[in-house]
């Protein structure tokens, strides 16, 4: 690979990581060629882009990017893909379904909405991270709580005044 087709991977990597809040970084090595595809196939169906990426390269795009990975260029070290998504858990979510016929992908590390994850022990917290969608409906459900609670307290009064009133009017 030249210095220029290097230089230009790198800034499309650069691109990548500004463009995207979740990155992860796995280890997919000593996967067979059916495994592999059928991993992708399950990362193309989760709407997640999985690809295999130099880690030199990776790390120089990370330097070069206004993002604060933290850690993360210290896990890049042997093989490594990069799972790039919209939705924060589904990289997560993809590797713990497929862990359970295989024991790859092993997590390296992940950077999800500003903030740092590194090692497979993290795995867990990852999957149970909700996506922004989730918590917008969470808070609107929280917002609505009250106002539904005054509603039917005024429906329920409203009934029970008009009985009382209709009640006097036939004494």
């Amino acid at each position: 690979m030249t210095r220029e087709e290097k230089s230009q991977v790198i800034q499309d990597l650069t691109a990548q990581l500004a463009d995207t809040s979740t990155i992860y970084l796995a280890d997919i090595s000593g996967l067979d060629a059916t495994t592999t595809s059928n991993l992708r196939r399950a990362c193309f169906k989760a709407n997640v882009q999985l690809a295999v990426v130099k880690n030199t390269l990776l790390s120089k795009a990370m330097e070069a990017s206004d993002k604060d990975f933290g850690e993360l260029p210290d896990v890049l070290k042997g093989n490594t893909s990069m799972l790039i998504a919209e939705a924060a858990n589904a990289p997560a979510k993809v590797i713990k379904e497929f862990r359970k016929k295989s024991d790859k992908p092993l997590l390296k590390g992940a950077f999800v909405q500003e903030e740092v994850y590194v090692g497979d022990d993290q795995l867990d917290a990852l999957v149970n991270i909700k996506s922004r969608e989730e918590l917008i409906g969470d808070i609107i459900t929280l917002l609505q709580s009250p106002a539904k609670n005054v509603v039917s307290a005024l429906q329920s009064g409203g009934g029970k005044l008009s009985g009382i009133l209709q009640t006097l009017s036939e004494k």
